[in-house]
């Protein structure tokens, strides 16, 4: 039995990934903050799916101690990382360690978990990272990531973690490059409190936005083409990966935090 980490897990699309999971006899360890959802989660997939195996862990994403604690907590080899928690909150709002609250998540949060994580996951053959990333992507300034200096929108801030997600997938599939396989993908357009955030409803299920993240975690696709940002289940140009010097000033800043 296969393990997979799914971050953001009771989220309307982490929920439909772990349904798929679960569908496909992975061991689920289940993580976000809110204990009560999380639980839920557990109790639905337990009760739908008997043989079902899942484990609730409760951390904040934000934190870099936080996924610290959660990597000392999980002693065990992980086949499959997938970070999905995201946020999108209206106001500027710094975590507590002193970082804004959508380049903490999203970005460093993906970042921090991979490198952390990275051991547990080379204890297994065919290791898989899988970071849900967006086409709603730009506007990235490595000058002012945390909005310091820049008015902060929301959607402006949304829209650069994404585009960071995707530089940093490329990034780091040549770091990792032979050992373990990134990928990124835009999930697809479900309703969800984060897009409700960012002022937009939904156009797909969740069941269908969770397709292109479950082909990556699980089918060759994924293995067979680290580094590249997918769309509908199909490898899609990203023209954020191209810039080889933005993509390693970016690995550079994220290491510093």
């Amino acid at each position: 039995m296969k393990t997979a980490l799914i971050t953001g897990a009771y989220g309307a699309i982490g929920r439909e990934i772990a349904i798929g999971l679960v569908k496909q006899n992975y061991r689920i360890l289940l993580v976000g903050r809110k204990e009560k959802r999380l639980n839920e989660l557990k109790e639905e997939l337990q009760s739908n799916y008997v043989n079902s195996q899942c484990q609730v862990y409760i951390a904040d994403l934000s934190l870099k101690a936080g996924i610290q604690k959660l990597a000392d907590s999980i002693d065990e080899k992980i086949d499959v990382l997938i970070n999905n928690a995201a946020t999108a909150p209206v106001q500027r709002i710094e975590t507590k360690e002193g970082i804004e609250t959508q380049w903490a998540t999203n970005v460093l949060g993906y970042y921090w978990m991979i490198m952390t994580f990275h051991k547990q996951l080379l204890r297994t053959s065919n290791p898989r990272i899988v970071n849900v990333a967006s086409y709603w992507a730009g506007d990235l300034d490595l000058e002012d990531p945390e909005f310091k200096t820049r008015i902060y929108n929301n959607n402006v801030a949304y829209r650069q973690s994404k585009q960071t997600d995707r530089m940093l997938t490329y990034g780091l599939a040549e770091f990792f490059k032979g050992t373990i396989a990134i990928n990124s993908c835009h999930p697809g357009d479900a309703n969800s409190k984060l897009s409700n955030d960012l002022g937009f409803g939904g156009s797909e299920s969740a069941k269908r936005a969770a397709e292109t993240p479950l082909l990556l975690a699980t089918a060759d696709l994924g293995i067979e083409n680290s580094g590249k940002y997918f769309e509908h289940g199909r490898i899609s140009n990203c023209r954020f990966q191209k810039n080889k010097s933005a993509i390693n000033h970016l690995l550079e800043i994220c290491e510093q935090y």
